[in-house]
């Protein structure tokens, strides 16, 4: 395929990017950060938009759009303005007309099926919200996915004829052993007759004509998973675990992602129109793999989107934690910039996984004949066993034991220091000598379901009702009593995870939440009480799965969480007062969350480094994300408050470790210290995980690489790493050590140490790829 030269928006940004060498089978552009990925999405759909004003355009819902629609609309309601003029011009568009958008044909790309086109998580209601009004677009020229108004036999709704929203597609093969399924089977077909109308309705306007989307960590583009006809059109399909995962946070769950199924253009309707304009647009380093694989490979069912290699003016617009694995990114890593101890590092340890070979094996021979350990200054034979000695004493560095410390470990989330670094918090916490605490930065109620809350509503009100809540009946409960001995429903529910009493824990977690609840509502009695928790039960019964939550009930499910934090760390000891939850304000649970502010999220972490002094800060450092989201904007509230910390206090010895945990993966040559994680920690970390975060026990918001507990992933990730530290070492520096702890190793966690100086100015970069410059 000849592909199309860039536009003069692309051109602008292809310069900035200085990428002269291009060997993917897609042209791609670079971006320095996440909001220049939304300027250049925008600028070339406004360029598009100029020069076809009846065109007809697809665009994509979810988080990745943030900054493309911010600048579409910036620049469209200060079109005359003369910094707008003057961004125009930057970018080779000075001579633009400001383009009209009535005009435009919008088509729905895809939507969940069954769901209410007035619920907030449909994509009905993204697209009515954020472009047909937000673009000021026709809505009588556009072509919506309404599953109101899909009609069904005897003119039913979906809600009668598919209960519970559960649809088997096999009755499109079977016979109907029923007269419901009868109906079932004739509205399937009603439903794959409609879309056959939708695909011809796109085909009759000559197809689309500017196409922008998103890729699904599997490669989906559009509800395209893996193995889809590269010439499928429009249908009622169903999705892949990787795609329900990602969904589950829009619909409240993953039991409910597993069965909904999905309307979508496919990838024949998507390609139909030979000129279209088709942008893939992906940012952060959790999207490098599949965005390599796609623009790689040549085109097939895999990896949906290498169809895009049938269109000349197909393109891939990427931040540069997207470009990160791309042959030509790593190329670029290693031929560009000063040769490092990390380049040495990183191209050995690669090198030890692509040959299957462990270090001690590799030769000066294969040394050379790779691309890039051929490019080591003054290779040699002691080049490898250097490296070894660097990894060894990384290792020698994990397993030192801090003595004396006032430590202050944070999560973005609730489960985030766990999953992070919970072996290495273990040997703090075993130092009598030691100051622990624990801060969890955000409420965290997006991660408890409706049903989970319900079922501890319906627990607490049977509880009441049989007297077994007994503290309500104490005469000063209601007016001080609740705020006292929130460690003893922390001691009742583990005192019973020893006596293995399972209604027993419950009653524990019922007492928790009875506190909560007066906390919430300032309840004055135990009949104000059964009244609020049945209105809260009733309120959530009504409500749609994933539908989002008043605000009082947002913090009850906060205040769960903070109890089941509260619960791993008492396991070791740890009192409530060590326990903090700071519920910082931006996390509001919205698509597009607000950016941290200083008075509302880092004087709270800064009054507590204050007051708590610590020696060690430890925290989540992930890379570029697909944007600014929760960890990155606690890393930056926590970045602020250090650095204005360090105004007041002397802060050379104060050691700062970043983690990462089961979203993203340090690389070892990144890593300072690789901490030996035994086969007694692995069991605690499941234990505790299964015991004491009731609410993620079922998985309802796995991650997409795995369908499990977040515990379980993490030990497949302790495991994976400990190989690739083996191969570099050899197993039998393990399994032969003098040291008991690494004859004891079956995983390994990498951590990054950083003084004050260091942090900042990683802060300060990541700031610039998530927020940029211009935004």
């Amino acid at each position: 395929m000849n592909h199309k030269e860039f536009s003069p928006a692309e051109k602008a940004f292809a310069a900035l990017s200085g990428v002269e060498k291009m060997s993917s089978r897609i042209p791609y552009i670079i971006t320095g950060d996440f909001p220049s990925l939304g300027l250049l999405t925008s600028l070339r759909f406004l360029e598009w938009v100029s020069a076809n004003p009846e065109g007809v355009i697809s665009l994509p819902t979810g988080k990745t759009p943030e900054y493309f629609i911010k600048y579409t609309r910036n620049i469209l309601e200060n079109w005359n303005r003369e910094e707008i003029r003057q961004l125009l011009g930057r970018y080779g568009l000075g001579s633009l007309r400001k383009p009209d958008l009535r005009g435009l044909q919008f088509v729905q790309i895809d939507e969940f099926y069954p769901i209410s086109p007035v619920q907030h998580n449909s994509f009905h209601n993204y697209v009515t919200e954020y472009y047909l009004r937000g673009f000021g677009l026709d809505p009588g020229r556009a072509l919506l996915i309404n599953s109101d108004e899909i009609p069904l036999p005897e003119g039913r709704t979906y809600s009668e004829v598919f209960p519970g929203s559960v649809i088997d597609l096999s009755l499109r093969y079977r016979e109907a052993r029923t007269a419901e399924e009868e109906i079932r089977k004739a509205s399937i077909f009603a439903i794959d007759n409609w879309c056959s109308e939708y695909e011809a309705k796109i085909r009759e306007k000559g197809g689309i004509g500017f196409f922008l989307g998103g890729i699904g960590p599997d490669g989906h583009i559009a509800f395209n998973t893996r193995g889809s006809d590269l010439w499928s059109t429009t249908r009622l399909t169903q999705t892949n675990f990787e795609t329900q995962a990602v969904a589950a946070g829009d619909l409240g769950g993953i039991e409910i992602s597993r069965n909904r199924l999905v309307i979508t253009i496919g990838l024949g309707t998507i390609t139909f129109n030979p000129d279209a304009v088709a942008i893939i647009f992906a940012a952060g380093e959790a999207k490098a793999e599949i965005v390599k694989v796609s623009l790689e490979n040549d085109m097939n069912t895999v990896y949906p989107a290498t169809v895009l290699q049938r269109l000349p003016n197909a393109r891939f617009y990427l931040t540069e934690g997207a470009a990160g694995r791309l042959s030509d990114s790593v190329e670029r890593y290693y031929k560009t910039g000063e040769w490092t101890r990390r380049k040495t590092e990183r191209a050995v340890i690669d090198l030890c996984a692509r040959l299957e070979k462990y270090g001690h094996h590799l030769t000066v021979d294969d040394l050379r004949a790779d691309p890039w350990c051929s490019l080591i200054p003054d290779l040699s034979e002691q080049t490898v066993p250097e490296v070894i000695r660097s990894i060894s004493n990384k290792l020698q560095k994990g397993m030192q034991h801090d003595e004396n410390q006032i430590i202050y470990h944070t999560g973005p989330h609730h489960d985030d220091i766990m999953l992070g670094i919970m072996p290495y918090t273990n040997r703090q916490l075993r130092s009598a000598s030691n100051d622990v605490h624990f801060a969890v930065m955000t409420s965290g109620f997006t991660a408890v379901t409706n049903h989970f809350l319900i079922s501890a509503l319906e627990d607490t009100l049977e509880m009441l009702d049989k007297g077994e809540v007994q503290m309500i009946h104490y005469p000063d409960f209601f007016k001080k009593g609740y705020a006292y001995k929130w460690d003893k429903d922390v001691y009742h529910f583990l005192d019973n995870v020893a006596r293995q009493n399972e209604y027993e824990k419950r009653r524990g977690l019922c007492h928790r939440l009875v506190r909560s609840a007066v906390v919430n509502w300032e309840i004055k009695d135990r009949f104000e009480l059964r009244k609020v928790l049945n209105q809260v039960m009733n309120v959530l019964k009504e409500s749609y799965d994933g539908s989002k939550n008043p605000p009082d009930i947002q913090k009850l499910k906060g205040m769960l969480r903070e109890f089941e934090e509260e619960l791993v760390w008492a396991y070791y000891g740890v009192p409530v007062k060590n326990v903090h939850h700071l519920r910082l304000g931006f996390y509001k649970g919205e698509i597009f969350t607000e950016n941290p502010e200083k008075n509302r999220d880092m004087l709270p972490i800064l009054q507590q480094l204050r007051e708590i002094k610590p020696t060690i800060i430890s925290l989540a450092l992930d890379p570029e994300g697909s944007g600014p989201d929760t960890h990155y904007k606690v890393l930056q509230a926590i970045a602020g408050a250090v650095k204005e910390w360090s105004r007041e206090a002397d802060l050379s010895q104060l050691r700062i470790l970043g983690y990462r945990n089961v979203w993203y993966r340090f690389h070892p040559a990144d890593a300072d210290l690789l901490v030996p994680v035994s086969l007694n920690a692995l069991a605690v970390l499941e234990k505790s995980f299964a015991e004491s975060y009731l609410s993620q026990v079922n998985a309802s918001f796995p991650s997409f690489e795995y369908d499990g507990p977040f515990s379980e992933l993490t030990r497949k990730t302790w495991v994976k790493q400990l190989k690739q530290i083996q191969l570099l070492l050899g197993k039998n520096f393990f399994y032969e050590n003098e040291n008991a702890l690494i004859r004891a190793t079956h995983g390994l966690l990498y951590i990054k140490e950083m003084n004050v100086n260091e942090f900042t100015g990683i802060a300060r970069s990541l700031k610039k790829l998530s927020e940029g410059t211009e935004a």
